[in-house]
């Protein structure tokens, strides 16, 4: 036996005992004569003492090793407050070294959050000592128990999805597998489980869920995991839009009540058309934390003659930054030139109630009372106007500029959490070359179903899409289905396929819906997306086990790696 208690057990209580303990030697101290080993596990910390100095010599910091000893009292001057077992030490009877450590680490493990990345993910198995990293693999597991709970009383069954399967449109791309014994043919890895959880509606399961592994080949970044993330997938039938955030809203409470380190607004959470998202916030995932809130100023500057703002889309905002250099307005201009801007145009309310600044000589005098009207600016106050030929690409760069100001005013409280729920999604957006295609998942059902098709503007068609967002982050993201097989041939064909292909990528889906499909709607929150959130953390990479790195590279293992010429051959495959 290598221990029998653990050291997080170790306390007064067990004064005058032999105890057996086992862990990593966190740190070594000589203090003349008498040397002090605290010893580390995932439990916590216990102080050793012996008079044997030559282990100063013999044993390295991160050494694994297990000792007997006796618990005694420390001295009171010795008392540590910060530890559990800060008012006792172990007497060190033996000693056993049962793996010894490198004499040099690659960093220290209780700084390693302050390290190169890059190095963590190499030594990962050192990282994951650190407390913070104990901390957060703990929190995954109570989280998936408490997850499971939560559903499972609310009558959902889990039901695990196929990995392999066969390509999807979730707007990703898809890793392929390629198949042995099917020359020229591949697997896809499930980009969500989305087929097959409509599937079990279709098989009458009613309430499904699943805490699922989904695969994108996605360029990953702060909040955007490469390779896999994990998603609690929900399904309900005979579901509406308000029954799945009803849902979503209870687990959301029970959860971040539980789990939390800040608070937030409860349930049921304002839902945001996001047409007036865009207007409002400049995006789709709105941080409704920052007060800044953006107008379309468009109405006053119609019959405008200023070249900068003639024919264009115009947003802004007032803000009240006083005592603020030229420089600090030359510094936000220049960031929006570097993310696309033609410019940035701003103005100040004097204390006459005029305006100044470098475009007041190309307004007329009307056109400056009506912006200060309309965004309610007054003394002293400063007004932000981003103007663009491109609607969207204007929203976009003043919504950067709501949030720049935000965190250079500090005026975003970063205390709490805001939950809101994004609504209205478009249908059907324009492609880069003018055509037609999805806006979301070509699985959601239209607002005016078949009819809506028929009769309008696809791109004037909203679907029951909607987004959970927090803070800035898209956190989940969800949909009343589309379970009218005509709907569905109908919504293919206005973005350029047939019924034949249809019935060939989603036969099995297609064929489903003529046998009887209840209504249902769904939603799948992102699991690690979840876990930022509850610890204010904002890199997504620190809540995960083993992540790959900011370039798809898995640095602990070495993946990706190259193939063999006889693993090529066997798949049926020769490299370009």
């Amino acid at each position: 036996m290598y221990r029998t208690l653990n050291l997080g057990e170790v306390d007064e209580k067990l004064v005058g005992q032999k105890v057996e303990l086992a862990g990593w030697v966190n740190t070594m101290r000589d203090h003349g004569g008498i040397v002090f080993i605290d010893l580390r596990d995932k439990y916590g910390l216990v102080q050793l003492t012996t008079h044997d100095d030559s282990l100063l010599t013999s044993l390295t910091r991160e050494s694994v090793i297990s000792i007997s000893g006796k618990v005694v009292l420390r001295d009171e001057f010795n008392i540590n407050p910060n530890m559990k077992s800060g008012k006792v030490e172990v007497e060190i009877e033996t000693l056993t070294v049962l793996s010894k450590a490198r004499n040099i680490l690659p960093f220290e493990v209780e700084d390693s959050i302050k390290v190169n990345e890059e190095l963590r993910l190499k030594h990962r198995y050192l990282d994951l000592r650190n407390q913070s990293m104990q901390d957060m693999l703990k929190l995954r597991a109570d989280l998936s128990y408490e997850v499971r709970t939560c559903l499972r009383n609310l009558g959902f069954t889990e039901v695990n999805t196929p990995i392999l399967t066969v390509p999807s449109p979730e707007g990703a791309r898809d890793y392929l597998v390629p198949s042995r014994v099917h020359k020229g043919k591949f697997y896809a890895l499930p980009q969500a489980p989305q087929q097959f959880k409509q599937l079990l509606m279709c098989g009458g399961l009613d309430k499904y869920f699943q805490i699922a592994p989904c695969f994108r080949d996605e360029d990953p970044r702060a909040d955007r995991l490469a390779g896999d993330f994990y998603q609690i997938d929900m399904e309900m039938s005979f579901a509406t839009q308000e029954d799945v955030h009803s849902v979503v809203e209870t687990l959301i409470d029970r959860i971040f009540t539980k789990f939390s380190k800040f608070p937030f607004n409860k349930g049921p959470f304002k839902k945001i058309p996001l047409k007036d998202a865009l207007i409002k916030y400049g995006s789709d995932k709105p941080d409704l934390r920052n007060p800044i809130v953006m107008q379309d100023l468009g109405e006053v500057f119609k019959n405008t003659t200023f070249d900068g703002f003639k024919g264009k889309t115009i947003e802004g905002f007032k803000i009240t930054a006083p005592n603020q250099p030229r420089s600090f307005y030359d510094k936000l201009q220049q960031y929006l030139v570097d993310q696309g801007a033609e410019g940035l145009a701003w103005v100040r309310v004097q204390e006459d109630g005029t305006l100044k600044g470098p475009i007041v000589k190309f307004l007329t005098e009307n056109e400056c009372k009506t912006l200060i009207a309309t965004t309610g600016a007054k003394i002293d106050d400063d007004i932000f106007v981003i103007a663009d030929n491109n609607k969207n690409k204007c929203y976009k760069l003043a919504g950067m500029l709501r949030t720049q100001l935000g965190e250079k005013l500090d005026l975003i409280d970063k205390s709490r959490i805001e939950f809101c729920w994004i609504v209205d999604f478009p249908m059907f957006e324009l492609d880069d070359e003018g055509k037609i295609q999805f806006c979301h998942n070509p699985f959601n059902m239209p607002k005016g179903g078949l009819k809506a098709l028929e009769t309008m503007n696809p791109l004037d068609i909203t679907a029951y899409q909607y987004d959970l967002v927090a803070n800035g982050y898209e956190v989940a993201s969800g949909a009343v289905r589309n379970t009218d097989s005509a709907a569905m041939v109908k919504l293919f064909e206005i973005v350029g396929y047939g019924k034949e292909e249809v019935e060939k990528r989603f036969g099995a889906l297609y064929t489903a819906f003529s046998y009887g499909a209840p209504p249902h709607a769904g939603v799948a929150p992102g699991f690690e997306r979840l876990i930022m959130l509850m610890l204010g953390i904002t890199n997504i990479r620190d809540v995960v086990p083993f992540p790959m790195n900011s370039k798809a590279q898995d640095v602990l293992m070495g993946g990706p790696i190259e193939a063999s010429e006889t693993q090529l051959r066997e798949l049926h495959i020769k490299l370009r």
